[in-house]
């Protein structure tokens, strides 16, 4: 089943069970998809649909520390709750520790050695997110690359 089809059904899902948070996140969601969709006249596959949760993912999480801030506890837990849904449609993301041998293996491949300090993040960071694309935040591979850089 692709996650296109997965989003459908548990919408509907959601729907009968009459589960808001869960309902309003998959149809945002399902929008976003069509939206690209529309934009590109093109279907996307499951790799696509998966920067697309990628990208809810981070919106709100962003959001968190503003919501914060402004002391709006209601939208703070309201967006953690998306956030939980989003993710039981995300592939499984990669550990600090796989991130940092993915960084190593590319440091390797370029020649750039442990240590060299941050006038090699430039060129370590996007092979290094080209390769973990979807698998990981890009904040959780910025830290990897200064710890092995530094």
């Amino acid at each position: 089943m692709s996650l296109k089809e997965r989003l459908n059904d548990d919408f509907k899902e959601a729907m009968k069970n009459k589960e808001k948070i869960r309902k309003d996140t998959i149809n945002f969601v399902r929008a976003a998809i069509k939206q690209v969709e529309v934009d590109t006249r093109e279907e996307l596959d499951d790799a696509g649909i998966a920067q697309i949760l990628a990208k809810q993912v981070k919106m709100r999480k962003d959001a968190l520390a503003d919501f914060e801030a402004g002391d709006r506890k209601d939208m703070l837990e309201e967006y953690k709750a998306e956030i939980e849904v989003l993710m039981q449609y995300m592939p499984k993301q990669l550990e600090p520790e796989e991130i940092l041998a993915i960084i190593k293996t590319t440091a390797d491949e370029l020649g750039i050695d442990a240590g060299s300090g941050k006038a090699a993040m430039g060129k370590l960071m996007g092979p290094v997110m080209n390769k973990v694309k979807g698998l990981s935040e890009g904040n959780t591979v910025k830290e990897q690359v200064m710890k092995f850089l530094s």
